[in-house]
C-alpha cells in the first residue's frame, strides 16, 4: 500500500510539473545556451549541480526525464526552473525556463552554466 501511495504521489507531481512546463514552452526560454559536450553528459551535470544542498538548501531537488521532443529535461520541484537539453547540428542546446526572475532562478542558471 505504501509503495502505491508513493507511485501515485510521484505521478501527480510529474503531471503538475508537466503542465507547468508545457505552458512555459509556449513562451520564449529565459535563456538559451550552447555546449560542445554530449547532451546526456550536460543533462546529468545540470541535475547534479541543481542537487547541491550547499547552494540550494532544501530546494536542492532536481529530476531528469526524457525530453518532450527528444533529448532530456531537468526540472525542479513544481518546475520552478527547468531546462530542455537537446542536440542539433551545432552541438547541445540548453533552453532554460524560470517561473520567477529571482535570486534562486539566477543561481540555477549559474549552476547550469558550469556544465557547458
Amino acid at each position: 500500500m505504501r509503495i502505491l501511495m508513493v507511485v501515485l504521489a510521484a505521478t501527480l507531481l510529474a503531471g503538475c510539473a508537466g503542465s507547468v512546463m508545457d505552458n512555459s514552452r509556449t513562451k520564449s526560454p529565459t535563456k538559451v545556451l550552447n555546449s560542445d559536450k554530449p547532451e546526456k553528459v550536460v543533462a546529468q551535470c545540470v541535475q547534479f549541480a541543481w542537487q547541491d544542498e550547499a547552494v540550494f538548501g532544501v530546494d536542492a531537488g532536481a529530476y531528469l526525464q526524457p525530453g518532450r521532443k527528444g533529448g532530456s529535461t531537468v526540472y525542479t520541484r513544481s518546475a520552478e526552473s527547468f531546462v530542455d537539453v537537446s542536440s542539433d547540428a551545432s552541438g547541445t542546446v540548453l533552453s532554460y525556463y524560470a517561473q520567477h526572475d529571482d535570486f534562486v532562478a539566477k543561481r540555477r542558471l549559474a549552476a547550469l552554466a558550469t556544465c557547458l
